[in-house]
């Protein structure tokens, strides 16, 4: 399929969520592989889920980071809607974990720290993930992170209304802070307790909290503690369960200071065979990575 008279699309989608699905495709102006999204509306025309879908654009057309897709282009093809992106190259957190089993911890550090940085950078422009998940988190063979879908990112502006369905909670369960599930209130702190979720699991190799239904989990979410990770230094689960505090005052006060708190974990990591790209292969991102970190230095 030609898209735009630019954009080859392969047949099958890489993959398919909630709102579209996601194809690789050739830019035929540019030459280069991109990834394109098409809104997906088996029910006819939505108005609602075409404006959070013309909003993840724009916020991702704002979020310049590393650490998250870049938004080529944007417009209408046959009636629907469709994103051009930077085509991601890696496996998501979930596939990781899955085939892995429990992360080393400095891996899980390491992936939750990076996330932080997208998170900090997301924050300070007023957009709250809403939705940060094993499956949003790509691990790319340079073992860099990118954070994946922003469908229901909200921009946290007086101005910008909350977009909900009646008698409909915005989210993914397992992953979803209390006060996303008692009061439909989404915060940067909310976005700290998604992390603490995924981090759990990275440390665990199993999701914190399941149930036969959503109302099931939603209950443990909002009145279980976690039990302490055995196996993890003592340090980082006491993080871990400042992360999965119920009230959000009482979490990590942003995700600069997450990332200060993870950092101390995320160092000698190991090979993930199978995952990543060997030390003896030349990695411009890493060169680049690793210059950067030495400026100011000092001050970290």
């Amino acid at each position: 399929m030609l898209i735009a008279d630019r954009y080859e699309l392969e047949e099958l989608p890489l993959g398919q969520g909630g709102m579209g699905a996601v194809h690789r495709a050739h830019d035929k102006h540019l030459d280069r592989r991109v990834a394109v999204k098409f809104l997906h509306l088996p029910g006819g025309r939505d108005v609602e889920l075409e404006q959070r879908f013309i909003r993840e654009a724009r916020i991702l057309a704002r979020l310049e980071h590393a650490g998250a897709p870049t938004l080529y282009d944007f417009g209408m093809f046959d009636q629907r809607l469709y994103q051009v992106m930077q085509f991601i190259d890696g496996v998501t957190v979930s596939d990781v974990v899955g085939e892995y089993g429990p992360l080393p911890v400095p891996w899980a550090a390491s992936i939750a720290a990076q996330a932080c940085a997208v998170l900090a950078a997301a924050h300070a422009l007023s957009i709250c993930h809403r939705d940060l998940k094993p499956t949003n988190l790509m691990l790319c063979p340079d073992g860099s992170v990118k954070v994946l879908d922003f469908g229901l990112a909200m921009l946290r502006e007086s101005d910008v209304a909350q977009f909900t369905r009646a008698g409909q909670i915005l989210g993914t369960p397992a992953y979803m802070a209390p006060e996303q599930i008692q009061r439909g209130v989404a915060e940067p702190r909310s976005d700290l307790y998604a992390l603490g979720c995924v981090l759990h699991e990275m440390l665990t190799g199993r999701q914190l909290f399941t149930g036969p239904t959503a109302y099931a989990v939603f209950e443990k979410q909002v009145r279980e503690r976690p039990a302490p990770v055995p196996g993890v230094p003592a340090e980082l689960d006491r993080l871990l369960q400042d992360l999965l505090e119920k009230e959000p005052d009482h979490r990590p006060a942003d995700a600069s200071v997450l990332f200060g708190r993870l950092q101390p974990f995320a160092h000698e990591l190991p090979m993930l065979p199978g995952f990543l790209t060997p030390p003896s292969v030349a990695s411009p991102v890493r060169m680049y990575a690793r210059m950067v970190g030495r400026v100011l230095a000092d001050e970290a």
